[in-house]
């Protein structure tokens, strides 16, 4: 069993929780998820299944699109709503549709982040929220992470707005929603976070638990499983023959063809199937060598 079950995540479990529960409906042990998920947040969760878990590193490294409800006048330790309150100031003059809009413009392209205090990040060895447990502050490593696009799409009330945002991996959304409360002038969290797109894979393409607990029962578990190369759509394709296909197949390093390519690693597929993924030779740039190869029946 090979492919890729686009999950919707629900809340309350997490992402290691989900494949703990996929490994045991489809009884297979090779499962893995493609970009951790907060528990108290839900939306799409790419599971990779059998060969597929060699893309993993692919699929995580692809752009992500949330919904993101940002509160202004409240300050929690989690950058969250399920944290403790560390700083209030009262929303006595709220910000304008037009003021929002601006300091979101601003955040658009590179930005510069300091991970939260409860996020998984390591330093000297050690998650950051075990740090934290134990009220004990590090210094945390600044990272830089790109925002693609950042809209307004509601305005709910005097202290909360909806944004949509999509950015690149790493981005974290609680510290974009703090860093935006900020610029606008008042302490701020993240109330609500749904994740709509991961890579190529929307809403509308994803499973709940429920429907994949009905499609094992009915045994069509095949039918929800999409083919490997999906979760490949952001890398170029080189098409290859029946003769190279088994040079591929082996692992063998290549001439580097002609074909000018936008991204590196790069797949290269015979008719419909993957064959592998392969990148430029570090020392020979006159030729290719395999990332990862996959068994094809």
């Amino acid at each position: 069993m090979d492919g890729i079950l686009p999950l919707w995540k629900p809340k309350g479990m997490t992402s290691h929780d989900c494949v703990f529960r996929i490994r045991k409906l489809l009884h297979t042990k090779k499962v893995g998820h493609t970009g951790t998920l907060d528990p108290e947040v839900e939306g799409v969760l790419p599971i990779c299944v059998g060969q597929a878990t060699k893309i993993v590193p692919f699929l995580t490294n692809t752009k992500k699109t949330y919904i993101a409800e940002v509160t202004l006048g409240t300050a929690t330790d989690t950058e969250d709503a399920h944290g403790s309150i560390v700083e209030q100031k009262p929303v006595t003059r709220p910000p304008m549709k037009q003021d929002i809009v601006d300091v979101l413009k601003s955040f658009k392209g590179v930005i510069t982040q300091i991970p939260p205090m409860y996020s998984a990040v390591k330093v000297n060895g050690k998650k950051l929220y075990e740090y934290a447990r134990v009220n004990q502050t590090v210094e945390r490593p600044k990272r830089q992470v790109t925002i693609f696009e950042i809209e307004l799409i509601e305005q709910q009330n005097n202290n909360s707005f909806k944004v949509k945002v999509i950015c690149s991996k790493g981005t974290y959304i609680r510290t974009l929603c703090v860093d935006i409360g900020a610029r606008i002038g008042y302490p701020a969290h993240m109330s609500d976070l749904i994740r709509t797109e991961t890579g190529s894979f929307m809403k509308e393409d994803t499973y709940t638990f429920n429907e994949i607990e009905r499609a094992v029962e009915s045994e069509q578990q095949d039918n929800i499983l999409l083919p490997i190369s999906s979760g490949l759509t952001h890398l170029d394709r080189l098409m290859v023959s029946e003769e190279l296909k088994e040079k591929v197949l082996n692992g063998q390093k290549l001439v580097k063809p002609d074909k000018r390519f936008t991204t590196d690693p790069f797949v290269i597929m015979y008719d419909d199937q993957v064959l592998a993924i392969y990148q430029t030779h570090p020392e020979k740039d006159d030729q290719i060598k395999p990332v990862r190869v996959f068994q094809v029946g």
